[in-house]
């Protein structure tokens, strides 16, 4: 797929019948969009069971597009959703709906701000904040090194500085730039002024019989007081988008596909 910035890697499943919806597709941050792949590329082709046309895009300077990780920007990756929504809806003729893992969240929620766009949105354990994730992304530099808690922050720091004085930092093998790192960190889950739904929120959890975690818990509360239609549950699986070896959550997908067909009603 051509943008103004160059190309990019898109995978588009098709259904074999008629288009019924269209879906795009938001992935996690850096090593967490390598490790759910396989995820993505089962559940894109269950949802094109149903009807859906499924859109799948590296954004600049990830995977196999064109550009280089470390000169990323937030930027960028937003246009990258702009340019791939109208491409989606060009080609199958539907209003494209939203579908988000993890930090694929924050890319959606300030896209569909900025764009003033209301759409239903499937989000796949969703990040509430960026400056949190982006602290726990940066902690691996401590981590790679088996610092203790001091030295720790003191390499947290020391980023954090590199990053301020407006240069590039290198975490485990990414390169992250301060436009990036900017952006990431002052995105937050929030919906667009005048949103109604509706909204698919699904968590993983090993534990039996678990609830939300506590913070999408209070935005789940949050937006139904505001009148938004949010459906939620909790599926029983491992961390797919962190495990060492590759790993998949078949229920996720089924729930999943139960709740998009309410996307079409």
């Amino acid at each position: 797929m051509e943008t103004p910035a160059g190309g990019r890697l898109a995978v588009l499943t098709r259904p074999q019948g008629t288009v019924s919806g269209a879906l795009l597709y938001l992935a996690p941050f850096a090593e967490e969009m390598n490790k759910s792949r396989r995820m993505a590329a089962l559940a894109a082709r269950r949802f094109a069971a149903q009807g859906w046309m499924v859109l799948q895009v590296d954004g600049f300077g990830c995977g196999d597009s064109d550009g280089e990780f470390g000169d990323a920007s937030w930027q960028h990756w937003l246009d990258d959703v702009s340019v791939s929504w109208h491409w989606l809806a060009e080609r199958s003729g539907r209003r494209p709906c939203l579908w988000s893992l993890r930090a694929g969240a924050l890319l959606a929620a300030d896209w569909l701000a900025a764009a003033g766009i209301h759409t239903p949105w499937l989000m796949w354990q969703p990040v509430v904040g960026g400056k949190q994730h982006l602290t726990q992304f940066l902690r691996l530099a401590a981590a790679g090194e088996m610092l203790g808690e001091q030295d720790a922050r003191g390499v947290l720091n020391r980023l954090r500085g590199e990053l301020a004085a407006g240069r590039t930092v290198e975490v485990a093998g990414y390169r992250l730039s301060p436009a990036l790192c900017a952006g990431l960190e002052a995105a937050s889950l929030r919906l667009p002024q005048g949103c109604a739904g509706p909204l698919a929120l699904l968590e993983v959890s090993a534990a039996t019989d678990a609830g939300l975690s506590p913070a999408i818990a209070r935005l789940q509360e949050t937006w139904r007081n505001d009148g938004v239609a949010v459906d939620s549950a909790v599926v029983p699986g491992s961390a797919f988008w962190t495990t060492q070896e590759i790993e998949t959550v078949p229920e996720l997908i089924e729930r999943s596909a139960d709740m998009l067909e309410r996307f079409r009603a």
